[in-house]
């Protein structure tokens, strides 16, 4: 079996700027809205997150001490790193789990999140500014669309994408892999486990930026602000909506 560095067209001393480029390229080769298949998109996903985690098996022909991890290492099953992962992960800014997070064993948490959501665009219409302390309570008296503001409960195991989707809500996306910033959220309060994250800045994840399509919920409770793609520094690392043609048309 190919390992995820061959997944990805990688070496094994590949930095962290050509993992996050070779991710970015083979998404959208294998992507099934461009031609490719579920299985493909599945395993270059899944790659990615062992490169980034620490948990890959070198390239077949890769020399030993070449700093990936041998064989023998525990198998990758697709999802972010639990409580257990060694300090040093290729991915910044992200902890296995929020404080106060509960997670069931393999890393998936055990119980139901309560997301209260806002939409980034009826913040105009109201005079209000994300940094408002007071938004969500401002947006709790407005009598806003169901659309625009509300509560849902997101499942285990569900990314915050996912859980909206599942409910019967549009929210906006493209690659769903991670590569894009088309689906990104602002987290209020609570916490969202983007261990994989490559894509956002540092910056843009230490203001609380994340992306729904790969990110799960790891509180009890979380407040997103989401739709707010053309905020400065993710306009630029959105993918255009004729890339994939599932998207909506106003991504």
């Amino acid at each position: 079996m190919d390992s995820p560095y061959d997944v990805l067209g990688l070496d094994a001393d590949a930095d962290d700027t050509e993992i996050e480029r070779a991710y970015r390229r083979r998404v959208k080769e294998t992507h099934p809205d461009r031609g490719g298949s579920v299985e493909a998109f599945r395993r270059v996903r899944e790659a990615y997150e062992a490169v980034v985690s620490g948990t890959a098996t070198p390239p077949a022909d890769a020399a030993p001490g070449d700093g990936a991890q041998s064989p023998s290492a525990p198998a990758d099953d697709g999802h972010a790193p639990t409580e257990s992962s060694e300090p040093g992960s290729r991915a910044p800014g992200h902890g296995p789990v929020a404080e106060g997070g509960e997670r069931a064993p393999g890393g998936r948490r055990s119980t139901e999140c309560r997301v209260e959501y806002l939409d980034y665009e009826v913040l105009s219409d109201h005079g209000w500014e994300v940094d408002d302390p007071d938004l969500f309570e401002k947006a709790g008296a407005a009598d806003l669309d169901h659309d625009d503001y509300g509560l849902f409960l997101a499942e285990p195991g569900e990314t915050l994408l996912e859980a909206a989707e599942n409910r019967g809500f549009a929210w906006p996306f493209a690659c769903r892999g991670g590569a894009c910033a088309n689906c990104a959220v602002l987290v209020v309060d609570g916490g969202l486990d983007a261990t994989v994250d490559n894509i956002l800045s540092q910056d843009l994840v230490d203001d609380g930026f994340r992306l729904s399509c790969i990110g799960r919920p790891v509180t009890d409770d979380m407040q997103v602000v989401f739709n707010v793609k053309h905020l400065p520094g993710l306009d630029e690392l959105r993918l255009p909506a004729d890339r994939f043609e599932r998207a909506r048309a106003d991504d």
